[in-house]
């Protein structure tokens, strides 16, 4: 009878400990998939602040590149040099953190997958090559985000002369109207 009363005591302590593991289990397992939310919550909170940072990135260079073809086009050297060097200085500083400016020389062949034309319902020349860049094209971290923006001429005419605003005058509240950034989050990055 003792025996039997132990073997039962035994019994139940086993299965109260079965109970109680599966609980504990059951909470940690919560627990987890609580904690894997919120940072899956935490990354695209990161992924959307990274995505607007490298747009206003991305306008920022855009008008730098717009204030240098500017001072280029004034005749005045000292200043197309200083605000060159300028624009190299804010691109060194956009590399740092995986943004890298893209651009094609004068002359090079109209490229579909790598170039985009200031205007892209126009019809394209026979046989097209770039007369002149209009907006820089940029790449981050090994990906794609814009292709580089030109103007075209057919190989057989003459180059164009660069506008005064390759894409936007500086000042205004889109410097790439005519090819917009596309969003990051579309673009993977």
């Amino acid at each position: 009878d003792h025996a039997a009363r132990t073997v039962t005591a035994a019994r139940e302590i086993a299965d109260r400990m079965s109970r109680e593991s599966r609980d504990f289990f059951a909470f940690f397992d919560k627990a987890d998939q609580t904690e894997k939310a919120h940072l899956r919550l935490e990354v695209e909170k990161l992924r959307r602040a990274e995505a607007d940072w490298l747009q206003v990135l991305v306008r920022i260079l855009d008008h730098v590149y717009a204030l240098q073809q500017a001072a280029l086009r004034s005749g005045k050297p000292n200043v197309a040099h200083q605000i060159t060097v300028f624009q190299d200085a804010c691109r060194d500083a956009a590399r740092r953190v995986g943004l890298i400016p893209v651009t094609v020389e004068p002359g090079t062949p109209f490229d579909s997958k790598a170039h985009q034309p200031l205007d892209p319902n126009a019809p394209l020349p026979e046989r097209p090559v770039v007369a002149h860049v209009a907006g820089t094209g940029y790449h981050f971290q090994g990906r794609p985000l814009r292709p580089v923006v030109v103007v075209l001429k057919s190989a057989e005419t003459p180059a164009a002369e660069p506008s005064a605003a390759p894409i936007g005058e500086v000042g205004e509240a889109s410097p790439s109207a005519a090819s917009p950034i596309p969003d990051a989050r579309a673009t993977g990055a």
